[in-house]
């Protein structure tokens, strides 16, 4: 307990003596007594920032959140966006509640009026946020000796999630040869991404398989069971495909020869027409055909 209080003394005296040192030099100091802030989402979170050394102080917050960008509060005022959401004080600024697009950077930004004595600190705002349930892509069958891609992804979890691959029920460790139940399976498990790959697949990867998401934060979740089961190369089948299609492709060259050779395909007796001429006005017993022949 004393050494607690000894090292809480020492930093307070560190803090006083960068102060008092600031304002002899003429120059402000900005400070955040806590620079990571992790809340539930939906619940109220303050941000710090206390500063010295400014004879007006100008107060500004900036949001970062990858590549965006956002004013929360100008000159001691909250924005027209923020304003329904946030509150500013001289001490920091606080959120009534907080969702998952809130998680970022948060800088503090001080200034004098004429622009003279700056300074600055950041806060990073963490919005927890538990696993949804993962969705999956299991091949239903793999053939030994291939390749075969499991994936596993969530989209809610706040900090992103980790994922767990399990085999009928039983956790996969990351390295399979430290195990003796995956000692026979060849894989890379990517916690990360939450991609589980086989090269080669072995006839020991057949079963049902589970993805697990967790972040620290609510109950882990997982989805739904699919099987994945490992063959052999049919190459009979194949060797019996392959013989039906060169059967079927003789019976066709077969059938066109014949035709031609029954000059069914003959373009001399496909273009023959029979004519007949106008039979004139005879009596019945003159009448005979006059005319009847090919051309």
């Amino acid at each position: 307990m004393g050494t607690k209080a000894h090292v809480g003394r020492g930093r307070s005296l560190l803090l006083a003596a960068v102060i008092l040192g600031s304002l002899a030099l003429g120059s402000g100091t900005v400070f955040t007594p806590e620079p990571e802030v992790r809340v539930a989402e939906n619940k109220p979170a303050k941000l710090s920032c206390s500063y010295s050394g400014f004879s007006s102080p100008r107060v500004e917050w900036k949001f970062a959140q990858g590549d965006t960008t956002s004013l929360v509060c100008y000159n001691n005022k909250i924005t027209a966006s923020y304003e329904d959401r946030v509150t500013f004080s001289h001490s920091g600024i606080t959120f009534h509640s907080v969702t998952r697009k809130d998680t970022g950077t948060y800088t503090c930004m001080v200034s004098d009026e004429g622009g003279n004595t700056y300074g600055e600190a950041s806060v990073q705002l963490l919005v927890l946020v538990p696993p949804s349930k993962p969705t999956v892509s299991i091949p239903s069958s793999a053939t030994i000796g291939s390749r075969a891609v499991l994936t596993c992804s969530e989209q809610d979890g706040s900090p992103p999630s980790e994922y767990y691959w399990f085999r009928d029920g039983t956790l996969m460790p990351t390295e399979p040869k430290s195990s003796r139940a995956f000692s026979n399976s060849s894989y890379t498990l990517n916690h990360k991404t939450g991609e589980l790959v086989f090269d080669p697949v072995s006839a020991s990867d057949t079963g049902e398989y589970t993805c697990q998401a967790q972040n620290g934060y609510g109950t882990p979740m997982r989805s739904d069971p699919l099987r994945m089961e490992a063959a052999e190369l049919n190459v009979g089948g194949i060797v019996a495909a392959v013989l039906v299609t060169l059967i079927l492709l003789g019976v066709l060259i077969f059938g066109i020869w014949f035709a031609y050779s029954r000059g069914y395909f003959d373009s001399r007796t496909a273009n023959k027409k029979v004519i007949y001429s106008q039979a004139t006005a005879r009596s019945e017993g003159e009448f005979r055909q006059t005319s009847s022949f090919l051309v």
